[in-house]
């Protein structure tokens, strides 16, 4: 069933705020070699860079006149119970009308979070958000009965049902959805009790998201040019990045020590944890809504720890470019090719873009560039605005939606057709499929993403021939690796520790997550055998990881790249076929499960062979890496 809270939780999480990529401020031309401005005032930016939400409601009158009608509606409801099993057309018209308030809900929630994310300090949006949440659990209160009556009416009645009515074949997946959860559905008094928690359940993530992003007393710091800066989500962004060493040292034990001062509030937060619906485990309970074989999850955190050397191989590849001794946690983000600094204004990267997705067809083209001038993206920062980048393709009769934090530089090139990908996954799917299947899997949303940026690189190396340009979009490359693949799957295997500790009636306090993730931490980056040596303060990093309020969502990322780097090098390589299947997973949505939606796409993810072949790429990206860096030296040598 359609039920909103799967939406709201896809979109809010934005699809991608990863740390590795949240993107900080804006730099013109004449900015570049000024200090960092660390305020916008969004109102001084022009309208064309911020995106038009009148294309959901003209107007808040309008939003709350909609608000108003949905309230009303709502009690339409409840005249179905008992009644779902009368006939085939008393269950489609429930079916229909939980559809169309599905939708309307969505459409409210996304429009006063949107405006909330443009600035997080004003109350009033975030008053807005809150009145639509509450709706949200009015909602599933009232259609809470709805599971366990299908249930009992049963498989045999309800495949009668549908071939006397044919119009209920769009809620054919979702109904037999329900019936295999058969033994994890609660009875109605139950399903009523958890719909009624859900704004308690989902409380320990809104206040992890508020006092982050706007109450946090961030720390400051002074640089080697004597200029103090406040390190906010999005300076941290830029100044982990810079070329002075020891002010990227200053800038991390700054950063990290000031979380780890509130790592008892973060810990109390994060211990949040809840255990219903009669599974064995939290993890159970996670991928069983996308009925995704536990199997699958282990295999990744298995398969990331087998390749640890190819790891290790990347960071001391790393560790030769920067040409120091000795690799610590502040060395992972600065360039790797210290004279390379790659700037694109939005006008440059939209060009760059576009030219990557020929292979995928002008149609396909020809949306992203009417999204661009009609103003889909939120492109620049401004003071409180939620950091990172998302898309957002929840208001299934308008458009997507795309907010960025654009600062210029190649990851946000990157950073822009990442979040077209998702974009576009969910203008084709909700140009293809009826409401009721339009949601596609989080499984499946990082592949469309993902896939975007192996074409733009593809893009971008055939028309550089620079070997410093190349190393560095080739480290880029790598670092992408680095910071979906292995950095997913350690935050991956970290949320599968805590939870197994809770399970075991063990306590977990700020300071015990803080001990579990720095193991973890450790291991991965080879800090014993000196592979990159993860200095004290980065314990405290788990408290900076907003997805961990999400319950097993980030191994997803992973996944989903291991997926498109199969299918990305199947379209490169002009496999019209292939690139056929990967438009009709596209369209797909929610019609079926994602493992079985990947399997038509040419992907078998109950197998290690799509994470083979991206540690095979990775590998040879390194010894083209190499090659440039030998020929580079004998060159310098000869000299």
């Amino acid at each position: 069933l359609p039920y909103p809270k799967e939406r709201i939780v896809m979109m809010r999480i934005g699809v991608l705020d990863l740390i590795s990529r949240d993107i900080a401020r804006h730099f013109t031309q004449a900015e570049i070699q000024s200090p960092v401005i660390q305020e916008r005032d969004r109102s001084k930016i022009p309208d064309k860079y911020k995106w038009d939400l009148s294309h959901i409601y003209p107007n808040e009158e309008a939003w709350q006149k909609a608000k108003e009608e949905l309230v009303t509606r709502l009690s339409g409801i409840e005249k179905y119970k008992g009644k779902l099993g009368d006939s085939p057309q008393s269950l489609l018209t429930c079916f229909d009308l939980i559809t169309g308030l599905s939708k309307e809900y969505t459409r409210l929630y996304c429009y006063a979070s949107m405006h909330s994310d443009e600035d997080t300090r004003v109350s009033k949006y975030l008053g807005m958000e809150q009145e639509v949440s509450q709706l949200g659990s009015d909602f599933s209160a009232k259609s809470s009965y709805m599971q366990p009556e299908i249930l009992k009416i049963g498989r045999e009645k309800i495949e009668a049902f549908l071939r006397q009515e044919p119009k209920l074949e769009i809620y054919r997946h979702g109904l037999d959805d329900i019936l295999r959860r058969f033994e994890h559905t609660g009875t109605e008094g139950e399903e009523k009790i958890l719909a009624d928690a859900s704004l308690i359940s989902d409380s320990p993530h809104s206040i992890y998201s508020v006092f982050s992003d706007a109450d946090f007393p961030f720390a400051e710091t002074t640089l080697h040019n004597g200029n103090t800066v406040k390190l906010n989500k999005s300076n941290f962004s830029v100044y982990r990045a810079v070329p002075h060493r020891e002010d990227r040292k200053k800038v991390f034990a700054a950063y990290f020590g000031r979380l780890n001062d509130y790592r008892r509030t973060f810990g109390t937060q994060l211990y949040a944890y809840t255990k219903a619906r009669k599974y064995n485990s939290i993890l159970e309970r996670a991928l069983d809504g996308n009925n995704i074989p536990p199997a699958v999850f282990h295999g990744l955190i298995n398969n990331v720890n087998a390749h640890l050397e190819s790891f290790h191989r990347y960071l001391k590849l790393r560790q030769r470019m920067l040409g120091v001794d000795q690799l610590h946690y502040y060395d992972l983000y600065c360039p790797v090719v210290a004279e390379v600094d790659l700037k694109y204004s939005i006008e440059e990267s939209l060009d760059h873009v576009l030219a990557s997705l020929s292979p995928l067809g002008n149609d396909y083209v020809n949306v992203a560039k009417h999204g661009f001038a009609n103003r889909w993206l939120d492109v620049y920062p401004n003071d409180g605005k939620r950091s990172g980048a998302y898309s957002n393709g929840a208001v299934y009769d308008v458009h997507p939606y795309m907010l960025l934090n654009y600062n210029g530089k190649y990851d946000d090139v990157s950073t822009l057709t990442h979040e077209l990908g998702h974009t576009m996954h969910s203008y084709l799917t909700n140009k293809a499929q009826p409401y009721a299947t339009s949601d596609y899997s989080i499984f499946v949303a990082e592949v469309a993403s993902t896939l975007n940026e192996a074409l733009l690189m593809e893009h971008m190396l055939k028309t550089i021939k620079d070997d410093d340009i190349r190393l560095s979009l080739l480290g880029n490359y790598l670092d992408g690796i680095r910071g979906t693949v292995f950095r997913q799957t350690q935050f991956a295997e970290f949320e599968s520790r805590i939870h197994e500790k809770v399970e075991k009636g063990e306590a977990l306090t700020g300071d015990a997550f803080g001990e579990l993730y720095d193991g973890i931490n450790k291991r991965y980056y080879g800090h014993e055998a000196g592979v990159c040596i993860v200095d004290d303060e980065i314990k405290s990093e788990w408290a900076n990881i907003p997805h961990f309020y999400y319950n097993f969502y980030v191994y997803q990322y992973a996944t989903s790249f291991t997926a498109s780097a199969a299918l990305s090098e199947m379209i490169l390589a002009g496999d019209k076929a292939a690139t056929k299947r990967y438009l009709e997973l596209l369209s797909s949505g929610g019609s079926d499960y994602p493992i079985n939606l990947l399997k038509k796409s040419g992907v078998d993810m109950t197998t290690s062979a799509p994470f083979e072949l991206t540690m095979k790429k990775m590998n040879r990206v390194m010894d083209e890496m190499n090659q440039i860096l030998n020929r580079r030296n004998k060159t310098r040598e000869s000299d």
